[in-house]
Formats: C-alpha cells, structure tokens, sequence
C-alpha cells in the first residue's frame, strides 16, 4: 500500500506508470476472482484504493482552471441527469424484449 506523501514526491510520469501497473494488476486480480483463482480477495481492495490515491495526486497538480473548465463541461449534462434517463429507458428496452 502507497502513502500519499510518497506519491506526492514522484514526478507525473513515475505516477503515471504506477497507475498503468496498478490498472492492470487490478485487471488481473479481477480476472483471478473469476476463475476462482484469488489467494487474496484483499488485494483488489489494495489496489483500487492505491487507483484513486494516484488520481487524486494527479487530480492536486492539474491547475484550477483546467479543473473548472472540466467542471463546467461536465457540468449541465450532470444537472439535467439526461444520461441517466436515457440509460434507464435503454436498459428497460433491453429487459422487456
């Protein structure tokens, strides 16, 4: 398990690195679990948290204005909630056929 002010001291690219690995690890542990061959059903855990603490690392140093830009392209589609409406109703589809 990594501690955040380790993470802090890497550069971006080491981080990066580190979130490719730990994705594909977790995409093997998951692989694992699904065949029944899962030593430790912990380490998914591990591995998803190390996942977002690299994130939120990443997430720290990106400028805040490219944070609000994001926020506000996001934005309006999230308040609406139309891809949620429109989910549902194709997932309703799906199932009544």
């Amino acid at each position: 398990m990594t501690r955040v002010t380790e993470l802090r001291e890497l550069p971006d690219e080491q981080l990066v690195e580190r979130l490719e690995s730990h994705k594909e690890e977790l995409f093997n542990l998951r692989f694992q679990l699904a065949t029944g061959q899962l030593d430790n059903p912990m380490r998914i855990k591990d591995v998803r948290h190390d996942v977002s603490r690299i994130l939120t690392v990443l997430r720290e140093r990106q400028p805040e204005q490219e944070v609000e830009e994001l926020a506000q392209a996001e934005g309006p589609e999230q308040e609406t909630g139309k891809r949620s409406r429109r989910r549902r109703a194709s997932k309703k589809e799906a199932s009544a056929t």
